[in-house]
């Protein structure tokens, strides 16, 4: 595993061991990255259930403003930190030790907004839009942020509005689903 573009390509990665941790093949991650790269410049990023930190990492190479990665297992942080010390992005990236539910809280207390969220969950959560109903209810999307989903091909997703499905793809058994917040219309 591999930055594929900007300032750090070709840095290799550490990856958590075991399988509680997909990493996103290099292949996919280049598709995925070429479908939104207006989305990533000068973009605040959050990846929740990280595991290495890499699509993160990879938008920070590519001209990111910054990236808050959330995850709660030991063995992905301590790859995730070694990842961003590599890289020399201590500067610009915020790591949350905890699950999603109390990084969203803590995201929304400090006032952070996000362009474009990564939400590669573990393929046993399927509720993805209810983590995304969240995240709009505390005020973390910016106006017409990016939703990038990974999960299991086959998953029903069920995305409340205000979130517009812009893109799918499939890859095997991964599918990823490219989400935007629509503006709400303003009354005049």
């Amino acid at each position: 595993m591999r930055i594929i573009a900007g300032k750090a390509r070709g840095t290799q990665l550490l990856a958590p061991k075991g399988m509680d941790t997909r990493p996103t093949q290099d292949k996919v991650k280049e598709s995925l990255f070429s479908m939104i790269q207006l989305d990533v410049p000068d973009a605040n990023v959050l990846d929740l259930f990280a595991g290495s930190g890499a699509l993160a990492l990879e938008s920070l190479s590519r001209g990111a403003a910054s990236a808050t990665i959330v995850d709660k297992s030991r063995e992905a942080l301590d790859c995730i930190r070694k990842n961003i010390a590599k890289l020399r992005m201590e500067q610009v990236t915020g790591v949350l030790p905890c699950d999603w539910e109390q990084a969203l809280i803590k995201l929304s207390s400090m006032g952070k907004t996000f362009d474009l969220v990564f939400l590669d969950p573990p393929y046993r959560m399927t509720d993805l839009g209810s983590i995304c109903r969240r995240m709009h209810e505390l005020g973390l999307l910016a106006a017409n942020a990016m939703l990038v989903l990974e999960h299991r091909t086959g998953v029903e997703l069920h995305m409340p509005s205000p979130f517009a499905l812009e893109k799918e793809r499939t890859y095997g058994e991964t599918q990823i689903h490219f989400y935007r917040l629509e503006e709400e219309a303003h009354e005049s």
